[in-house]
């Protein structure tokens, strides 16, 4: 395999990873509101109603997806490589995400509406179970446009994109 060839593969498996990612997280996120066993502690999640804090929330992530990482290293160590990155980078993104949705949710430029916290403000048990981004909430018919932004967000003091819970 040449260099161009290694280049092109890590960068599908990166951008594969990221996508498939995302997709996980909205079925797990999913899976969580249908099974208790599965939900307990996602229970606790919603009446608490905060993050854990990125790190933390990253971690998570990282632990309940490290099978599925490895395993590009099967095929390639390229392949694996790409993937990795594009898992991590979904990973932290959605750790970072998740946090800021909780804490800063007008910020989150990416999303026409904030779909976690609309999730989460509104007792949504069966619309907008994306974390990071809205994608699969439209594609399998979860996503439910509200009128989110109200005077309770609009009167929160002004934050930045990086003042949020870090651990």
């Amino acid at each position: 395999m040449n260099e161009t060839q290694s280049i092109l593969l890590a960068s599908a498996c990166f951008a594969l990873a990221f996508i498939l990612a995302s997709l996980l997280e909205y079925w797990l996120h999913r899976l969580m509101h249908v099974s208790k066993k599965v939900g307990a502690r996602h229970l606790e999640h919603h009446r608490n109603n905060t993050g854990q804090g990125v790190l933390w929330e990253f971690r998570d992530y990282i632990r309940g997806a490290i099978v599925l990482i490895a395993a590009m290293f099967f095929y390639s160590w390229v392949a694996g490589i790409g993937w990795l990155l594009g898992s991590l980078a979904y990973a932290a993104f959605s750790a970072y995400a998740h946090q800021l949705q909780h804490e800063n949710p007008t910020k989150c430029f990416w999303m026409k509406m904030p779909v976690h916290y609309v999730h989460h403000k509104y007792g949504m048990w069966h619309h907008n179970f994306g974390l990071a981004v809205d994608w699969w909430d439209k594609v399998f018919g979860t996503y439910k446009l509200v009128d989110w932004l109200t005077e309770e967000e609009l009167s929160q003091p002004e934050k930045n994109l990086l003042q949020l819970r870090w651990w």
